[in-house]
């Protein structure tokens, strides 16, 4: 059964607004919607459809969302699927962003900030425990992992190398063979590809043209991250984290985390949170509008290289699935991925819990905590939410909500 757009612009709206608590939760959405309740996609369609996003960088469910569009109404139902997924989150960001620029360094809105970031790192270590046992089902695959977290926590490799690594490892060491599947023709995929790589770079080279260096700066450091970006947004923020407050200074660590944790709460992608880095880029260097500049800026490059990416390579999902050596390498990947969450579950405990932490002396680059600045009432947010997550089984952005009011009322003892 074919939907009109008319249809398919009202059931992927619901999507979009539904889209909350991570991939997982919008795949089984997408999948409730699309398979279930109505008849658009066969099961298998949409199984396949999925392995072939985890091959891609970038959000795989707002990926898997526009060729689900795409599939069932070509380009123009591609660009509302896709638009519909993220455009709900975005304007909900923004909205945030904008309240955390006005009011995020009062006392009592630290203190809320507080309760969302002891849920945060809760939320991460359960996202790696659910990769971890999808992910490490080989005992090379547990060593990738090892391998990766040793690398990024103990001398700070770079996250792309850690990533490519792993792909080349995956690749020479895979089995099976090859089917037999016809390959697409080629010349309209080059064309797809030059039409979007043109739109996904015009803009900064506009930002060039114009001297505006910090938005040139923002559209490239993103487009970077858009290319290197596997696994999800967890497995890159440690690496973008790095590359924001270490190198560019666009924001600081504790803004970072605020970030992540606004991020949680609203619909659509988690990575998102590179929205609220780019407007706090542009906010530090000129006001509110280089940061309404920066903020377009950022989701421009952030997103239009997943409609590339679903465009250009769509036709191709029957040959790209059968491909033993791409999907080795996809495999050893998720597997470095488990290292790479391993390593941001760390720094973000470490963060939360003290309140100063140091850096190991070379060649060692990993961060260690100062015993006496362990903040308890970080700790205790921490227990609670655990216990409303893993033991309640409460909906994420409930729990967001109680654990900021947790925090107010911690703050408003203490400050």
């Amino acid at each position: 059964m074919e939907p009109s757009l008319a249809q398919l612009t009202r059931v992927f709206a619901r999507i979009g607004l539904m889209s909350f608590g991570g991939p997982a939760a919008q795949i089984a959405v997408m999948h409730r919607e699309l398979v279930e309740v109505r008849p658009w996609l066969t099961e298998d369609q949409f199984l396949r459809a999925l392995s072939f996003c985890m091959l891609l960088p970038g959000p795989e469910a707002m990926q898997l969302c526009t060729y689900a569009g795409w599939r069932l109404k070509g380009v123009t139902g591609g660009l509302i699927a896709g638009l519909l997924f993220v455009l709900p989150g975005a304007a909900v960001m923004l909205a945030l962003v904008l309240a955390y620029a006005a009011w995020g360094t009062l006392p009592v809105v630290e203190a809320v900030f507080l309760g969302i970031k002891a849920t945060v790192v809760i939320v991460v270590l359960q996202a790696l425990v659910k990769l971890a046992k999808k992910a490490l089902r080989q005992a090379d695959r547990w060593v990738i992992a090892a391998l990766s977290f040793l690398a990024l926590y103990g001398f700070g490799a770079p996250f792309p190398s850690v990533i490519a690594l792993a792909a080349a490892y995956g690749a020479l060491s895979a089995t099976g063979r090859t089917e037999d599947v016809p390959r697409p023709d080629t010349t309209a995929t080059l064309r797809t590809a030059l039409i979007w790589g043109g739109l996904w770079i015009a803009p900064i080279a506009a930002a060039w043209a114009a001297g505006s260096q910090i938005l040139a700066q923002i559209g490239l450091f993103f487009s970077k991250l858009a290319v290197v970006t596997f696994g999800g947004a967890y497995a890159v923020l440690a690496y973008m984290t790095q590359e924001v407050v270490t190198r560019h200074g666009w924001l600081t660590t504790a803004q970072m985390m605020d970030g992540l944790g606004l991020a949680e709460t609203t619909p659509g992608p988690l990575i998102l949170v590179t929205e609220f880095v780019g407007f706090l880029a542009g906010y530090g260097t000129g006001g509110i509008g280089l940061a309404l500049a920066a903020t377009a800026m950022t989701l421009w490059v952030t997103f239009i290289p997943c409609f590339l990416w679903i465009f250009a390579a769509a036709p191709h999902v029957e040959w790209l699935t059968t491909r033993p050596r791409l999907k080795a390498a996809l495999s050893a990947i998720t597997a470095a991925v488990v290292g790479v969450i391993a390593n941001l579950s760390l720094w973000f405990a470490l963060h939360v819990f003290f309140a100063e932490v140091t850096q190991a002396p070379a060649p060692f680059a990993a961060a260690l905590p100062t015993p006496g600045s362990l903040d308890l009432h970080a700790l205790v947010l921490a227990a609670i939410a655990a216990a409303l997550l893993l033991g309640g089984k409460r909906p994420l952005p409930l729990v967001l909500v109680l654990m900021g009011g947790a925090g107010w009322l911690v703050g408003s003892v203490t400050i």
